[in-house]
């Protein structure tokens, strides 16, 4: 009894360490997409008041010569650079809103820069070190020898399909979305250590209706699978490996899987206003920690950075849309400004982003009481 209330003690400070570090890898990007404006605003001689680590109260503050503030505040989740004048008006004349609207509109964006630059580096060096992800199948429905033809055989490698370079299993649905029963595509796989081309047929239609459709797509495929007691895949026949291109070939690749990412989100944003996609498939902070340490305690280094490469990608994509309170909005609003000649109301602007941000804070509580419940 003592053994086992033991390990209960040490699988949970386990699960904790993993947690800090899930933390602290969001903390990071969220750092690093406040540098960004910090250092354009630097370099564009915007009046800074002060840049902080987290929020809420201060538990380290350091005044500058210059003014500016530096802080450190106890909730490890988020950060900001705040820049003078940026939500009132006021007479300094380095001040956010009496700057000129195009060096606000690179301000503004080089957050999301900064975070879409750290997620680049952190694909090119998992690639260096780890390879570039692949899908293999593990498991298929058919058994084939030598001399069938149009199937997967266990253990191929995935390369392309259609043509197109394949790395998620999100690549797979949109490279054969809209195929019917019986037609065949053409894949490259690498099937033990030889790169070939090979027509699968499809067994079902591939008319996905949203990127929850794994099972649809294992059913194309001819890959096993089995569901739990709520309907989700379990024992998938498909899993990540990794391939080792040249390294020319790797960096370019590198560019196109933080494409593929982004273009990931666009797609969930897209099936989540349609209603393709439901709310229990997204999360907030919370869910976002919880999967980010849950990825780290299975896949260790290699999962720690695929995640914070989606994170920041993540972070990059989703604040340059033009949701009131994101930077995407404030772009708006500074390019009508530029265009019109002078600005949309100041307090009504403030209203209106305020209002933004305390929506968006409860859809992300809405979201992850989802995931909870």
């Amino acid at each position: 009894m003592e053994l086992m209330l033991l390990t209960s003690i040490g699988e949970i400070m386990s699960y904790v360490g993993y947690v800090l570090i899930a933390i602290l890898v969001l903390l990071v990007m969220i750092t690093v997409h406040e540098l960004g404006h910090y250092i354009a605003g630097k370099i564009f001689g915007f009046a800074i008041e002060e840049f902080a680590i987290g929020f809420g109260p201060k538990i380290f503050s350091k005044n500058k010569k210059d003014g500016e503030i530096f802080s450190i505040r106890l909730f490890p989740i988020g950060g900001f650079c705040a820049f003078r004048g940026e939500d009132k008006d006021s007479q300094d004349p380095n001040a956010f809103n009496n700057k000129k609207p195009w060096k606000r509109i690179i301000v503004l964006i080089a957050g999301a820069t900064m975070n879409y630059i750290t997620a680049l580096l952190i694909i090119v060096l998992m690639f260096s070190v780890w390879g570039q992800p692949a899908l293999m199948t593990y498991k298929v429905t058919e058994n084939p020898t030598y001399a069938v033809e149009n199937s997967f055989y266990e253990r191929d490698v995935i390369v392309k399909a259609n043509g197109k370079n394949v790395y998620l299993v999100t690549d797979l649905m949109s490279s054969i979305k809209g195929v019917e029963q019986g037609e065949k595509v053409k894949f490259t796989v690498q099937r033990k250590g030889e790169i070939i081309d090979v027509e699968i047929t499809m067994r079902t239609d591939t008319h996905f209706k949203s990127i929850d459709d794994t099972a649809k797509l294992y059913d194309a495929l001819g890959i096993s699978y089995s569901l739990d007691e709520k309907g989700q895949i379990k024992d998938s026949g498909m899993y990540s490996t990794s391939l080792y291109p040249d390294f020319f070939t790797m960096i370019g690749r590198s560019f196109e899987y933080s494409f593929k990412l982004a273009g990931t989100i666009f797609t969930v944003i897209g099936q989540l206003i349609t209603g393709a996609l439901g709310l229990n498939s997204v999360g907030g902070t919370v869910t976002t920690i919880a999967v980010t340490a849950g990825a780290i305690k299975t896949g260790g280094m290699r999962y720690l950075m695929l995640i914070s490469s989606l994170i920041g990608v993540n972070l990059a994509v989703f604040n340059l849309l033009p949701i009131p309170a994101l930077d995407g909005s404030r772009v708006v609003f500074t390019g009508i400004e530029w265009i019109r000649k002078k600005p949309i109301n100041r307090k009504v602007e403030g209203i209106i982003h305020t209002v933004g941000l305390v929506v968006l804070l409860l859809f992300a509580v809405i979201v992850d009481l989802q995931q909870c419940f």
